[in-house]
């Protein structure tokens, strides 16, 4: 998952309103003395660009305490760059009105990069508390750059005229797509439409902050403390060691804890023996959000759906989604969930056929009881292990964490696109399990940082995603400062940190996204790396996850952590044999997401308020995938995509560039596979293109024609290949 780069929350304001250049232009008084800096502002690292390579965030300096004066600063910066371009007594032109823009907002931009990745990855109650303050505070702010009337007359005024100031293709793109953003966020509203627009705003952006506040605290509530080792039978002595110490670390000695994944389905369901356990760390994470208590996220989650809809009605459309897909390769809700649709009966009806051989062997071995959610994983295990003689144990020892990101990420990186990774142990980072790397291009030149943050946490947001700490702007002067974090379970000290395939293939996923920024090049930060449309910026890291399985690089980083032996060649066999084992399921649990997403996300202002559970039951009937033991990947109330990280209307986004991955990936296959000629074609086309182009147009000029949906149905085994 790719998130999002701007201020606004569920807004598409270009982040150009808060770029950061290498130095921070003076502010402009509006009308007030400038106070002399104290003491403590003067040491705010915030306040100055960082001296560290790439102004790499020094960590070892930030304190809490640091963010709140930054933000306020920054803001007050940036509020008077602002005014001073809408005030601008000159004519309008690209340079003094579009370029200045560019240039404006640079300390507001370094704290929120910083802040938005600590409160994310390692945040603290203060870091919390500060986040619901600022959001709609923040909100206001970009209300103010969107809505500014004489800044917006000035955009207008470029953009009615571009067509005879001879720009760059760049240029022209930057002023069409900052122009259409500022439109899609309200620009040219009445007053009074506006002072509506800013209040609903401001309490939207409050309540996504109180979500993502309220999911953390859930997943860690709703963990579930086992007192009886016993109960966790199947699990490997590595999980249990785990276990114990997560209990060790809420001071719940003699006991267990099984902390929550952010899907509904937990990983560890798939060895436990034990039903009952089963069910009930099913239901815990199925519950998390949903008891009653001060986590609980129903009530919330039906206001943001309100407020959406009142948005987007405001602006002139009929929902939310109708405003969100304007600038996606969509287009339109009914496109979106027209192609989902025509996916639905061959999803389900491979789900119900695996299921069918599940309950046979449920049946075979005297279970007695029907099969559902929390038996899936289970029995699905074991019917691989029957009809493919492959077993998870026998593949973990061969997929160590560190080994899989130097030996397959790093590596398939160098074999595609000529890059080099080289520890960077002097870079400060916010957390100790943070490993850092300086990014060498082809021609050996210092290109880029990258981070990755590995292991889960208590206070870091489940999931895995992608981010950067410094926007990449040849304008600016910047080089990309990216970072990867997933949420693995933490090892015990001196033991490895392995993982499954399922695990692998996401480094290899959140490893596209950080390509697509380590490889922007572009001239504007609005328009750099993963600032795309949400249904493009997918496409780069499930492209990725094709490398994953590749012979030579596959042979390359599955290494046994003890002997350091390549998987022997009949376990390699098994795995690709079984490739396309439980994709039903899989495509299933998504699609049912993605259309619960755009069903809260298509309510009109004249729907009533929802109740969560009955409205996602009747949505889920209604599209005919309603399967009692295939949940939603996501459960409404706890789906932080769509309610707190910007894929609002846009979680079909993960289905649509599955069409593009495996599409482009035929390209590949086509034209002799893994070279370093085919993967500069990627990178020259796709990978450092960022959003400067109309990304249909950047699709066909890379496949050379349109993405077919067949690649798509063969690849994930809705479809037998012809021979």
């Amino acid at each position: 998952m790719s998130r999002l780069r701007t201020l606004l929350i569920a807004s598409s304001l270009p982040f150009a309103l808060c770029a950061a250049p290498r130095k921070d232009p003076k502010p402009v008084p509006l009308n007030r003395k400038v106070a002399p800096m104290t003491e403590a502002i003067a040491s705010n690292p915030f306040f100055g660009v960082s001296t560290l390579p790439f102004h790499a965030p020094p960590f070892d300096k930030i304190k809490e305490g640091d963010y709140r004066p930054a933000i306020e600063e920054g803001m007050k910066r940036h509020t008077a760059e602002i005014e001073k371009i809408a005030n601008n007594p000159a004519a309008p032109t690209f340079n003094n009105t579009f370029v200045t823009l560019e240039k404006a907002g640079t300390m507001l931009t370094r704290v929120m990069l910083v802040f938005g990745g600590v409160a994310g990855a390692n945040t603290t109650e203060a870091l919390q508390k500060l986040q619901e303050e600022v959001a709609p505070k923040l909100a206001a702010h970009q209300d103010a750059i969107v809505l500014n009337a004489k800044l917006f007359h000035r955009v207008e005024a470029v953009y009615n005229k571009r067509a005879s100031l001879k720009l760059d293709s760049e240029s022209t793109r930057l002023v069409e797509v900052t122009y259409r953003n500022f439109v899609l966020a309200g620009a040219r509203l009445s007053d009074d439409k506006k002072t509506q627009l800013k209040d609903l705003n401001k309490e939207e952006s409050t309540l996504s902050a109180q979500f993502v506040n309220k999911l953390l605290a859930a997943a860690k509530g709703g963990a579930l403390i086992v007192d009886d080792k016993a109960k966790l039978a199947g699990l490997s002595d590595g999980d249990i060691a785990a276990a114990a110490q997560a209990a060790k670390d809420r001071k719940l000695d003699g006991k267990w804890v099984l902390t929550l994944q952010n899907t509904t389905q937990q990983a560890k369901l798939q060895d436990m023996t034990d039903r009952a356990t089963r069910e009930a760390l099913y239901k815990a994470a199925w519950d998390r959000t949903e008891k009653g208590d001060s986590n609980d996220t129903r009530e919330l989650i039906s206001r943001l759906a309100q407020l959406r809809a009142q948005r987007a009605s405001l602006l002139g459309f009929p929902s939310y989604a109708a405003w969100k897909l304007t600038d996606q390769m969509a287009k339109t809700p009914e496109a979106a969930i027209t192609f989902m649709q025509n996916l639905v009966s061959a999803a389900t009806a491979r789900a119900q056929a695996e299921a069918k051989d599940i309950q046979a062997l449920i049946d075979e071995q005297k279970g007695g009881f029907k099969l559902e959610p929390w038996d899936w994983s289970h029995y699905a295990e074991q019917v691989r292990k029957a009809k493919y003689d492959l077993d998870e144990t026998q593949i973990k020892p061969y997929f160590e964490v560190n080994t899989v990101l130097q030996d397959g990420l790093f590596y398939a990186a160098n074999q595609l696109y000529g890059i080099n990774f080289k520890a960077r142990n002097d870079i400060p980072v916010y957390q100790a399990d943070v490993r850092v790397f300086e990014v060498f291009d082809k021609d050996g030149s210092s290109m880029a940082l990258f981070y990755y943050d590995p292991f889960k946490r208590d206070n870091k947001n489940g999931g895995a995603w992608m981010d950067n700490f410094v926007n990449q702007s040849k304008l600016l002067g910047n080089k990309p400062v990216i970072y990867n974090v997933t949420n693995f379970t933490k090892p015990e000290v001196g033991q490895p940190a392995l993982i499954s395939f399922d695990d692998v293939t996401t480094m290899f996923h959140e490893f596209g996204h950080a390509l697509h920024g380590l490889f922007a090049n572009q001239q504007y930060q609005s328009l750099s790396g993963t600032a795309t449309a949400r249904d493009f910026v997918e496409f780069p890291s499930q492209f990725n996850e094709h490398w994953a399985t590749e012979p030579r690089i596959f042979a390359h980083y599955a290494k046994h952590f003890k002997t350091g032996e390549s998987m022997p060649q009949a376990l390699v066999d098994k795995i690709r044999k079984a490739a396309t084992f439980d994709k039903g399921y899989g495509m299933t649990e998504v699609i049912a997401a993605a259309l619960l997403d755009m069903k809260w996300h298509s309510l009109g202002t004249q729907a009533p308020k929802q109740a969560p559970d009955q409205f996602e039951a009747q949505s889920l009937k209604q599209d005919k995938i309603d399967l009692s033991y295939v949940p939603p990947r996501y459960r409404s109330s706890f789906f932080l995509h769509i309610w707190g990280n910007g894929y609002a209307a846009g979680y079909y986004a993960y289905l649509w560039t599955q069409m593009l991955s495996d599409d482009g990936f035929e390209w590949f296959k086509e034209h002799g596979g893994l070279t370093r000629e085919n993967g500069d074609r990627f990178r020259a086309k796709v990978l450092s293109r960022g959003n400067t182009e109309e990304l249909d147009k950047l699709y066909r000029d890379f496949r050379g024609k349109a993405p077919s949906v067949e690649p798509m149905l063969i690849s994930r085994g809705l479809k037998t290949e012809q021979p």
